[in-house]
């Protein structure tokens, strides 16, 4: 059962975009960082970045509910690296994920199997890998890696 989805962009002023995601949702505003536009809102890049550590978190928490299990919060942060391709133009090429769960690994159970399914209930990041490399870490609340 195929789903379609959609947004409508228009240009406001210059590099400055209205992202308009339909009666339901606010529109906000995307717009390029200086010298192109003047950082009046997300750039491409900040929406891809944000669009890959919300759909990972989410699927992460819906692998954690399946096994009736609470994060205790979940704070995700994604960081990329632009750089220019062999055509010199500019490219992301690489997306670094850190999870970090709020609750210690040892108060989870089946966490090898949460962890194990996960990232495959991402549309987002499962689309998005085919062209760009994805690291993805995940942490318990005092820091310890649990991936």
């Amino acid at each position: 059962m195929a789903e379609t989805v959609s947004v409508t962009i228009t240009q406001k002023q210059n590099y400055q975009f209205l992202v308009d995601f339909g009666d339901a949702i606010p529109s906000l505003v995307a717009d390029e960082p200086a010298p192109l536009g003047e950082g009046e809102g997300p750039a491409p890049t900040h929406m891809l970045l944000a669009a890959v550590a919300n759909c990972l978190s989410a699927s992460l928490l819906f692998s954690l509910k399946k096994f009736k299990q609470d994060a205790g919060g979940i704070t995700t942060k994604a960081t990329c690296i632009v750089d220019r391709n062999d055509s010199n133009r500019l490219r992301v090429q690489q997306i670094d994920v850190a999870i970090q769960l709020g609750k210690e690994g040892a108060q989870f159970t089946h966490l090898d199997r949460v962890l194990g399914q996960f990232e495959n209930f991402c549309t987002v990041t499962q689309s998005v890998q085919a062209g760009i490399p994805v690291k993805i870490t995940v942490t318990d609340g005092k820091g310890v890696r649990l991936e």
